[in-house]
């Protein structure tokens, strides 16, 4: 079920008018897509952060009511403040809810890897988010990827993910997704244990001078 999110139209255009509603927390947005005119609206900040608070965040699919008519859409776009990071403009794609579209989900990581568990590896998720194909009705809040199986220098591909159904990814199926790395622990220990034994060994020479007698070379 689509969450519900009102909106007002019939707002002025220009940046004096949307520093105004900017300051009175309503966001200035526009709403487009499959052939519509595109429609100039305002919501409400709080009423926004209500509707995208759910698991799937920004991802929601929304049911705008836009005078007497709703139409199902999705967030295309935030735009920001750059110092204070507060949105400033939002747009709407209008969708619909039985044709196929592309959007980036976020990537989750369960288990703990073998290669964790028996030889101190890391788990390094090289990207955050995955692009996906589907229905509105199928998109997931989050890919989830098990990483239990991984030992050392494992790499899962985008191949490799398992998706829900209806789901498709989007993209180079040989990127790496997900690898298993060495830490250097290890290998650092050795060299610090021989360094230690060099400064133990690193005795002056019976024959030495004394320090205060040694003199510059030429």
């Amino acid at each position: 079920m689509a969450t519900i999110l009102q909106t007002k139209i019939g707002r002025k255009i220009g940046s004096a008018e949307s520093r105004r509603l900017v300051a009175t927390d309503h966001i200035p947005g526009v709403i487009y897509g499959h052939g519509m005119v595109p429609v100039k609206i305002t919501v409400e900040r709080r009423d926004l952060r209500v509707a995208l608070a759910g698991p799937a965040g920004v991802n929601t699919i929304l049911e705008l009511q836009v005078g007497d008519s709703k139409y199902p859409a999705i967030v295309k776009e935030l735009q920001r403040d750059p110092v204070k990071r507060v949105v400033r403009h939002i747009d709407f794609m209008q969708i619909s809810l039985t044709e196929l579209i592309t959007m980036d989900i976020p990537v989750r990581l369960t288990g703990i890897a073998k290669a964790v568990l028996s030889d101190g590896g890391l788990v390094d998720a090289t990207v955050n988010t995955i692009q996906i194909r589907a229905t509105a009705s199928n998109i997931p809040n989050e890919i989830l990827i098990d990483v239990t199986a991984m030992g050392m220098q494992d790499v899962i591909r985008l191949s490799d993910v398992v998706l829900p159904n209806g789901v498709s990814t989007v993209g180079d199926p040989d990127l790496v997704v997900v690898t298993v790395l060495e830490t250097k622990t290890e290998e650092a220990a050795p060299v610090a244990a021989a360094a230690a034994d060099g400064a133990a060994t690193a005795t002056p020479d019976a024959g030495a001078a004394p320090a205060g007698d040694a003199k510059p070379s030429a």
